[in-house]
């Protein structure tokens, strides 16, 4: 969430920053007109609190008589119905809180969609065929790693079973990735799939009509039991960011940096007739994903960090790619900036994002009350997550810049002593 004192003394600031982020400002307002009310009825409470305590003094004392007790009997239900109001108010107040978005970076481009994203670098010469280039379900099909039709047949429509060749691929990847990243400082985590709602509300991603993109998984035979709900994850980053909720690091333990492999859920709502041939939009898939915490001064730097690292495994893989800048409208709702790979995707003659790195500035670790000791002051940490592998659309990427005339697919030579061989298919 907001910090509460910059909506106070910068509303207009507000307005204009989540305004870009194509969240109605008028929230703001909403929000200001509770907090108002919740500093005027506290006030009433305190000023109650302190008359009481004075009554029950002269009535100790003997000073009062029956007046004083009789004064002390009326204020204290006067009291007690206030902070029954207070109580509704601070969850109402609460509420409108979380309804208001982080705030984009200062040197993020304003813009209402991905079409106003910039492209702030390219890399890698784009592979050129002399033969036309096929799309990775056609190789995968042709080399029986990857199969659609079966998986439709057992789960329904974007889904697939990843067999052999695809498998190894897979787990190579992984392998790369968490190499990679264990050298950087990163403690390789399994993390659990399945996270209680109310911590969906610390993440912040289900706000904003967001929650219609993941997998809520309840007990069929006790529907009703919210203890028996959860929501899939559609990244490690979901069950990673709250590991911390509610604890206070050390200073001296900053940064502390995650490399989660997970698999995750997406129902991709919204995405229907979008995309819907092989794997690239499923509702299952794998990635290995970075989460950091750092002290606020790192927040920038280890944002570089987190995205130099994606590029670097790109790099080793010889996989041409575009870096994109993300404009305002186009950030999630806890974002504050964000940077896209785009990888270079020969069989569909275009670029598809295969990586993310982002921050979220403070506005996580408020929600989910994540501190570290700064000398005497206890502050709120940053919390930066980026993705190492998407797996399924790093295969694709691999599939289709490597393939061969006769249908086979190289390996790359980064990867070929984890898969075993120098070609598949």
């Amino acid at each position: 969430m907001l910090d509460v004192k910059i909506i106070r003394e910068e509303p207009d600031k507000v307005r204009n920053g989540i305004s870009t982020k194509n969240i109605d400002p008028k929230l703001v307002d909403k929000f200001l007109k509770l907090d108002e009310k919740w500093r005027e009825l506290t006030k009433k409470i305190e000023e109650k609190r302190a008359f009481q305590k004075k009554l029950t003094h002269s009535v100790h004392s003997g000073k009062g008589g029956e007046r004083s007790v009789d004064k002390a009997r009326k204020n204290k239900e006067e009291m007690q119905e206030l902070e029954s109001g207070l109580r509704d108010l601070e969850k109402e107040r609460e509420e409108s809180l979380l309804e208001i978005p982080n705030l984009p970076a200062d040197d993020v481009p304003v813009g209402k969609s991905e079409s106003e994203n910039k492209v702030i670098k390219k890399w890698g010469e784009t592979k050129k065929f002399d033969f036309p280039a096929l799309d990775h379900l056609a190789l995968g099909e042709k080399a029986g790693i990857i199969d659609t039709e079966r998986a439709a047949k057992v789960s329904g429509t974007r889904f697939a079973y990843l067999k052999g060749d695809a498998v190894m691929l897979e787990l190579a990847l992984v392998k790369l990735a968490m190499d990679t990243l264990i050298k950087e400082g990163f403690i390789p985590v399994i993390p659990p799939v399945l996270i209680r709602p109310e911590i969906t509300n610390g993440l912040g991603y289900w706000q904003a009509g967001g929650r219609g993109d993941y997998f809520l998984a309840s007990n069929p035979l006790d529907t009703l039991n919210e203890d028996e709900q959860y929501y899939l994850v559609g990244t490690a980053e979901h069950s990673l960011v709250p590991m911390h909720k509610d604890e206070v690091f050390k200073k001296k333990d900053l940064p502390r940096r995650y490399a989660g492999f997970s698999t995750c859920f997406r129902r991709e709502a919204g995405s229907y007739g979008r995309d819907t041939r092989g794997i690239l939009r499923v509702h299952q898939f794998d990635k290995v994903e970075m989460v950091s915490f750092v002290p606020e001064e790192m927040d920038d730097e280890e944002h570089d960090k987190l995205f130099s690292i994606e590029e670097e495994l790109f790099q080793s893989l010889g996989i041409p790619y575009q870096v994109v800048k993300m404009c305002s409208g186009d950030l999630g709702f806890p974002v504050a900036r964000k940077y896209d790979i785009e990888a270079w995707m020969p069989g569909q003659g275009k670029y598809r994002e295969v990586t993310s790195a982002s921050t979220t500035s403070d506005f996580q670790a408020r929600r989910l009350n994540v501190k570290y000791e700064d000398g005497k002051e206890k502050k709120f940490a940053r919390i930066l997550n980026g993705t190492a592998f998407a797996i399924g659309r790093t295969i694709i990427a691999i599939l289709e810049n490597y393939q061969r005339k006769d249908g086979k697919i190289e390996v790359p030579k980064v990867l070929q002593d984890y898969v075993g061989k120098k070609v598949i298919g």
